[in-house]
């Protein structure tokens, strides 16, 4: 029985934990009120059997558990309209259909990421609370002090609860604002899982699953064009993961990655994804880099790549969202279509402005093509800042690696 427990727990916990947030109205209250309703399925399903609707039956034993636990607190507290409140509660039905579960899973997400929170807090609180990491594994994948990141959970559900802020789904007219800053929550997680900020690990599998795990739910729940470009995103760079490490952990470029390693399975679903956000016309950003990924992902080899349709997406991807980093990457595509010198007259020019001057990949991609138009003095120069500023223990020794090469 404890192992049908645990598995309605991997399975059902956090539809659970949403409902019970909609009903009890704070997250602390709610998570006492989940354990308490497994402990008690753990007591009296081993007597009575599991019952037809676990998740319904855990709604019902949890929304009970906390209306016991206000009624016991008020016998040694001075709580004012205990009454009310039990009454409240009583009053909510644990009977809902799918689709009311749902929204609440979707209710949970937009809270977790509401903007009155700071970005950091954000990522916390819905690794915490939708996605059930504990605070030691969030800390470690974030290379934090658990203490810390623990307070900046706590500061959150208390900015949560003073702020009263609501635990509902955006109006039609508040959407695009708030689910920008969801699919940012996302993009964020599984950033730091692709790619992570700093250590000797290139990825962190378990933050970029989670990712795409939430992308999931969200597409399932609000299907809009974003989230569709954003999971196809996801699937479209996760599917190169075991091609872009060595088996001693060392960094593979893309274009000396073996192509047989790639995902094909998350390919053809990003695909898919990436010409239903399309054929929307109500794209952003997210669903053109998927595109570029996309072309990435068709091409048979590296000499294959259609670097024109590279350097097109990224012109229009630059004019609905300006940034450096984008005319950055666009510079790299720029010089696969053109050659190496007029990648290198955009990525000098970018420098001078000095947007990028801490930027290790920018003096990585000046390194590179310098490299390959035989200014190896520049080369070696522009190789050893971007060692210097890396973080991230695979990159280094890559740049290490290429600025020996140059040295001997």
């Amino acid at each position: 029985m404890r192992a049908t427990v645990a598995a309605i727990y991997r399975a059902e916990s956090r539809r659970v934990f949403a409902t019970l947030v909609r009903l009890l109205g704070d997250l602390d209250l709610a998570e006492e009120a989940l354990h308490d309703a497994f402990r008690a399925a753990l007591e009296q399903w081993p007597r009575d059997g599991v019952p037809t609707n676990p998740r319904a039956w855990l709604v019902s034993a949890g929304r009970f558990k906390a209306i016991d636990g206000i009624r016991r607190r008020a016998r040694f507290v001075a709580i004012e309209h205990v009454a009310e409140q039990v009454d409240a509660l009583a009053d909510e039905t644990a009977e809902r259909d799918d689709e009311g579960i749902e929204d609440d899973r979707l209710r949970l997400i937009f809270t977790c990421c509401h903007p009155a929170l700071s970005p950091d807090a954000q990522v916390a609180l819905t690794l915490r609370e939708v996605c059930d990491l504990t605070t030691e594994e969030i800390a470690r994948a974030f290379l934090s002090a658990a203490p810390t990141l623990a307070q900046r959970i706590v500061r959150a559900k208390a900015k949560i609860r003073d702020a009263r802020i609501p635990y509902q789904v955006p109006t039609p007219d508040e959407l695009p604002q708030r689910l920008d800053s969801v699919l940012r929550v996302i993009y964020l997680v599984f950033n730091e899982g692709y790619m992570a900020s700093a250590g000797e690990s290139l990825t962190r599998i378990d933050l970029s699953g989670e990712a795409i795990r939430l992308g999931r739910l969200l597409v399932e729940l609000l299907p809009e064009p974003e989230a569709m470009g954003l999971l196809a995103l996801m699937l479209l760079q996760e599917s190169r993961r075991a091609a872009r490490t060595t088996e001693t952990g060392d960094l593979v470029l893309l274009n000396d990655q073996d192509r047989s390693l790639w995902n094909r399975d998350q390919i053809a679903a990003g695909l898919a994804l990436v010409e239903r956000a399309l054929a929307s016309r109500r794209f952003g950003s997210y669903t053109l880099q998927a595109a570029i990924a996309a072309v990435h992902a068709d091409a048979p080899s590296a000499d294959a790549t259609d670097w024109a349709e590279i350097v097109g997406l990224y012109d229009v991807l630059l004019r609905a969202t300006p940034s450096p980093i984008v005319e950055l990457n666009r510079a790299v595509a720029v010089a696969m279509r053109d050659g190496p010198a007029a990648g290198l007259a955009i990525v000098d020019e970018l420098l001078a402005r000095g947007n990028l001057d801490d930027y290790h990949l920018a003096h990585a991609t000046q390194a590179d093509l310098c490299r390959r138009l035989g200014k190896t003095v520049e080369a070696r120069a522009a190789y050893g800042r971007a060692a210097a500023l890396a973080q991230q223990g695979p990159e280094r020794r890559f740049l290490e690696r290429r600025l020996a090469e140059l040295e001997n």
